[in-house]
Parts: C-alpha cells; sequence; structure tokens
C-alpha cells in the first residue's frame, strides 16, 4: 500500500494540505535554524489545526518539495519534516522512513534504531546552510521571529512572593503526575526542589529514568510573566542535563511549563522556537 509520504504531492497546488504544507514550511525553517525539534501538536496548533493526524499529507507534501527541489539543484536538501517528532517517542511517524530509507526497513527497527537514525538526521538539518534560499525558491515568506516587546515587559517587575493560587497549582501538579505525562501510578512530586544552581523548582518529578522540572503558573500570571515562566523552562533544561551529566547518569530530562490559563496565541511560536513543553487550562480540584 503506497505511504501517505509517497502519494502526496508537492506543496504547489489548491488543495487543503498543500496550503497548509506552504504555512508550514516557514515554521519548519525557523526550528531548523532555532536547532530544536517540534511536537506534532504543537505544529497542528500553530497551524490551526484541530487534528494532528491531519499533519501526514502536509508533511508529505512537504517532504516531496524537499525530494523535488534536491533533484533542481542537484544536491541533497535535508528533509526538515523530520523535525516534528511524537511527544512520546521523541521521532517522528513511520512514514518519514521514505524519506531517510524503506518505510518497511525503518519501521522494523527497533525503537533506539530508529532514534539514532532520526538523531543523525536531525543534525543535518540543523546543519544545512541555505534554508533561506529553499523559502526563497518556493516563493514564500520566513516566519517572523521578533519578541523584542515581550522580551522586554518580561523583564519589569517580577511582583511580590507566592500567591494562594500559584501554591494551589503547584500542590496540585505535584499530586497528579499524569498531568505532565507520567503515570499516574508514578510517585509524588516535590515542590520546592533545590537545584545546585540555587534555583528552586517549583515540581520536580526525579524518577530512574526520567527527570521532570515543572514550573507554574496560575491563572493570575499575565502575559509578561508567562514569558519569564518559558525562559525558566530553558534555564532548567540546561540546568537539568548538566546536574545529569555530573552525576554520569543516563536520563530523560524534561522541563515542562504548565499553566492555569490557556497559552496566549501569540507566544506558542516562542515556545516552540526555544523547544519548551507546554501544558495548560490545567484546573486544580
Amino acid at each position: 500500500m503506497p505511504t501517505t509520504a509517497k502519494t502526496a504531492s508537492s506543496i504547489s497546488g489548491d488543495k487543503l494540505y498543500q496550503e497548509r504544507a506552504r504555512a508550514a514550511l516557514p515554521l519548519l525553517v525557523r526550528q531548523a535554524t532555532a536547532g530544536k525539534s517540534i511536537f506534532y501538536s504543537d505544529l497542528a496548533e500553530e497551524l490551526g489545526m484541530p487534528n494532528p493526524r491531519n499533519l501526514n499529507y502536509v508533511l508529505g507534501s512537504v517532504g516531496q518539495a524537499m525530494l523535488q527541489l534536491s533533484k533542481k539543484w542537484k544536491e541533497k536538501i535535508p528533509p526538515i519534516q523530520c523535525l516534528v517528532v511524537n511527544k512520546a517517542t521523541g521521532i517522528p511517524g513511520e512514514g518519514i522512513g521514505w524519506f531517510l530509507i524503506s518505510k518497511e526497513d525503518f519501521s522494523k527497527l527497533p525503537l533506539r534504531r530508529r532514534r539514532e537514525i532520526v538523531q543523525a538526521e536531525l543534525q543535518h538539518i540543523y546543519a544545512y546552510p541555505h534554508w533561506a534560499c529553499v523559502l526563497e525558491d518556493l516563493e514564500l515568506e520566513p516566519a517572523e521571529v521578533n519578541f523584542a516587546v515581550e522580551l522586554v515587559k518580561a523583564s519589569g517587575n517580577l511582583g511580590g512572593g507566592e500567591s494562594p493560587e500559584h501554591k494551589r497549582l503547584k500542590d496540585y501538579v505535584a499530586k497528579n503526575p499524569k498531568i505532565v505525562g507520567l503515570p499516574a501510578s508514578s510517585t509524588i512530586g516535590t515542590t520546592e526542589f533545590r537545584l545546585p544552581s540555587g534555583d528552586s523548582l517549583d515540581v520536580s518529578f526525579n524518577l530512574a529514568k526520567q527527570w521532570f522540572a515543572v514550573e507554574v503558573k496560575s491563572r493570575l500570571s499575565a502575559e509578561p510573566d508567562i514569558v519569564r515562566g518559558i525562559f525558566q523552562c530553558v534555564k532548567y533544561q540546561a540546568i537539568l542535563d548538566a546536574v545529569l551529566l555530573s552525576q554520569s547518569r543516563t536520563c530523560d530530562a524534561r522541563a515542562i511549563l504548565v499553566l492555569e490559563s490557556n497559552l496566549p496565541s501569540k507566544l506558542k511560536a516562542l515556545s516552540n522556537l526555544l523547544g519548551v513543553e507546554v501544558v495548560d487550562g490545567i484546573l486544580p480540584q
């Protein structure tokens, strides 16, 4: 049976998935330039698509465009759609195999080997120097990346101490690990977990093979405070990686921002650009 990746047409056309592919490619170039992958659900949200599963033809169309351009330029252009990964596995769907090796071979490989192949391809994508030329050749405008105004506002006054709303959300997340994607049976998290840098995590889930640092923002947090939360997660991710390295410990480390309110739409691009996972709309019970 033909794969979606193989049957999708290139991005020049008036079908809905081709229109979405033209909208998606500048976002993928933004991620490639930043050296960050992006979850299917996050890309779908930026594109205004309610169902991430419908990205299959969209990304297949992007992949076909890269193949056509490779033939035109007589040089290999990395399959940039490989940047879009599953939140659970950290790799793209099986359709990506058609652009790497045969789909049958890729789908039958162990998960660890598939991750190795994808990681190697991601390095090619990040290092590729001509993404701006790709957009220009396809007559697409780059995605705007300028959050100067938001960053200035976020650098202002930090406000007072911890509010009751913040403490309630923090305690709720600690008691409900499934909020951040852990099994409900996982050990409850530790609040105000101290790091060697002197920082304190709102919530830490420090398990044998997984360590999740959680920054929470209650419904009282305005946009500048949410921006600060995004940057806190960038810092926490770096610290967690450094701690694990210094302990010679192999572990999946993730910094996650949990919001009681919904993430403002214009900050979705910022969180994706910086590779920060956001879980929003959490209501403490």
